[in-house]
């Protein structure tokens, strides 16, 4: 099995990264939260990667730190939670935000995430409430609390990342900021910038 790639990054979007190595091209899918943390196309990158084989297909899923890839592994134990499920929530949340919000019980912020619903999210709260508290997840966390209140030079990153340009990211990012407000969740402000850079 897979365990880790290291290569070059040929191509990404919201949810997939394409990964050179030696000339062999991975297919790796990423929460939105790692895609917007992904160095510029060309330049080196280093995934954790979990591979998930079913009857017609090998998925491969990957992470930029350890905790993530922790949690992935978590959040596919609960029941009814699949890969694809698990790492739409990794996307819904920073990973020290998640982790917080897992242990302190909070549904109702867990339901604003796409796709989860409250008996999803409350079987998240019961299964791991305990079980993320064990998480080395000090480091991380620190990740989490700098990105709920991010710099705007952040933001524009990771929308260079995704292959804006520059000036159109500092517009959208300014405008995120500023709708979302400057202490809400790097997420958040994500979502703003980048529905800005759609309705132009």
């Amino acid at each position: 099995m897979i365990a880790g790639l290291k290569g070059l990054l040929v191509e990404k979007g919201p949810t997939e990264a394409i990964v050179d190595v030696q000339g062999v091209a991975y297919r790796v899918a990423v929460s939105a939260m790692a895609s917007g943390r992904l160095p510029a196309l060309g330049q080196p990158v280093s995934l954790r990667v979990r591979t998930v084989v079913r009857e017609d297909a090998l998925d491969l899923f990957g992470f930029l730190s350890k905790t993530e890839e922790e949690l992935f592994l978590l959040l596919t134990s609960v029941s009814q939670v699949g890969p694809r499920m698990a790492l739409n929530v990794l996307s819904g949340l920073d990973v020290g935000d998640l982790v917080a919000a897992l242990s302190r019980g909070e549904v109702a912020r867990l339901t604003k995430i796409h796709g989860v619903g409250k008996k999803t999210a409350e079987r998240l709260v019961l299964e791991l409430k305990d079980q993320v508290r064990l998480l080395g997840a000090d480091g991380e966390t620190k990740e989490g609390k700098r990105s709920t209140a991010p710099a705007a030079s952040d933001l524009v990153s990771a929308l260079v990342n995704l292959g804006y340009k520059a000036s159109q990211a500092e517009t959208a990012a300014a405008l995120a900021v500023e709708r979302a407000g400057d202490g809400a969740a790097f997420e958040a402000q994500l979502r703003e910038a980048l529905k800005a850079l759609r309705t132009g």
